[in-house]
């Protein structure tokens, strides 16, 4: 599965991330590509959105790209507080499919 960390996601969680191909989007060369700019691109190419930005599915539609989103909810977007994210969105990557939009949330 490809993976697609936004911006706003911290790159130390690409080793806790196994199994999967990651890119941050800064690596994928997509920096500073407004959300809905940056799902057209990355649709097709990734399977899922890494982000903590919380407004995407009410921004943006799905419906026409084949993307999933994983949001990650914490009280802060730093690795300490998505650490313990990880085995939920670990499982999450195993059924996650395109279209959907997944919440971790920390409670």
């Amino acid at each position: 599965m490809k993976l697609l960390l936004d911006e706003c996601v911290t790159h130390d969680l690409i080793p806790d991330l196994v199994g999967s191909e990651v890119h941050t989007v800064e690596e994928a060369g997509l920096k500073g590509f407004e959300n809905g700019d940056l799902l057209k691109v990355a649709a097709g190419v990734y399977d899922v959105l890494i982000t903590v930005d919380r407004n995407i599915p009410y921004q943006q539609s799905l419906v026409r790209l084949p993307i999933a989103i994983l949001i990650l909810a914490a009280k802060g977007n730093s690795y300490a507080r998505l650490k313990p994210l990880l085995p939920r969105v670990l499982a999450a990557l195993e059924t996650i499919k395109p279209r959907d939009v997944v919440e971790i949330s920390a409670s």
